[in-house]
């Protein structure tokens, strides 16, 4: 077996004391169970991966459930417990710190508290929160401080604000719909532009963002002018470089995503430097991880871009994991 190297950006923590809130509120997030969760397991599952460090991130439905002393409570447990395992494993773990979205003043306290006491590598945001997307007005405060910052933002999905549709199950397509919903929401906002200091690591090679991409840069066109001359900007092949650098500002990660029918629209879209590995442990099975890692091992890339994604571009991200 060849040396754990990869730096999984998508990887997941779920404490047991956390498990047991949400059981007891009768939560199964994306109407799957929780799955099982413990500190030697997820080193046993990094070490058949090949991979040398995780970025531990709680997934959704976050900490929020309308009550908002109680999110706070359980945002500050959740980011003590990340810390003390990253306190214990320096090398093997890293952890995006979870908010109390839809809050602001309570999320900017805990990023705050997060980024400085706990040194946490990052933050991790849901897509929507209550409703309400990324490039929202109310989360401006939000923003402006974690671009001061120069903070890693992890965008996760989480349930879409509407009625689910009898017999599909939420990560078929409704995960994946958030995730490029927010990241329109940032780009038509204007918040994308307005804090680039912030950088965007979007779940799941972004949703859909990479295949309507055009339809992306197309709406974006029409609210700058009129939407027959949006069509007659994009038609000007020469220019589309130029309107695609907006994607390019996003990282993407690959959990769930490194198929020969993902990656030729990724590797289309996204920068190639802002690729990182994912496998979405423990919430994927390990079988699927397996899978995926075998279709990525034997895609054809561009030299070194495979052991950029794998590692470099996270090393990037998070100096303090440079070999």
């Amino acid at each position: 077996m060849p040396p754990a190297h990869r730096i999984d950006t998508h990887q997941h923590v779920v404490p047991p004391r956390y498990a047991k809130w949400l059981a007891d509120k009768g939560i199964r997030p994306g109407g799957i169970d929780l799955p099982t969760w413990s500190e030697p397991a997820a080193l046993k599952f990094m070490d058949r991966h090949q991979i040398q460090t995780g970025i531990l991130s709680l997934s959704t439905p976050g900490v929020h459930f309308g009550n908002t002393p109680e999110a706070r409570r359980w945002a500050r447990e959740v980011n003590e417990f990340c810390a003390a395992l990253v306190a214990r494993h320096p090398t093997r773990f890293g952890f995006f710190a979870t908010l109390t979205l839809p809050d602001v003043q309570g999320a900017l306290a805990e990023a705050q508290y997060a980024l400085d006491d706990l040194h946490a590598d990052g933050i991790v945001l849901l897509a929507n929160n209550n409703g309400h997307y990324l490039g929202d007005p109310a989360f401006t405060p939000l923003l402006d401080f974690l671009h001061r910052r120069q903070t890693t933002v992890f965008i996760h999905p989480g349930e879409l604000p509407a009625d689910p549709v009898p017999g599909i199950p939420t990560f078929t397509a409704d995960f994946l719909l958030d995730t490029t919903r927010t990241a329109i929401s940032l780009i038509l906002s204007g918040a994308l532009k307005t804090y680039p200091g912030i950088k965007f690591i979007l779940a799941h090679a972004g949703g859909f963002v990479p295949y309507i991409a055009y339809r992306i840069l197309l709406t974006m066109l029409s609210k700058q002018t009129k939407p027959r001359q949006a069509w007659t900007l994009l038609d000007q092949k020469h220019q589309i470089p130029k309107h695609l650098a907006v994607l390019r500002q996003f990282h993407y990660d690959l959990a769930l995503s490194a198929s020969p029918a993902t990656l030729p629209s990724l590797l289309e879209v996204a920068d190639p430097t802002h690729i990182t590995y994912g496998s979405d442990y423990p919430f994927a099975p390990a079988p699927a991880i397996r899978f995926l890692d075998g279709q990525f091992d034997q895609y054809p890339l561009e030299p070194g871009l495979r052991q950029a994604i794998s590692r470099g571009n996270a090393e990037t991200l998070f100096p303090r994991l440079r070999a």
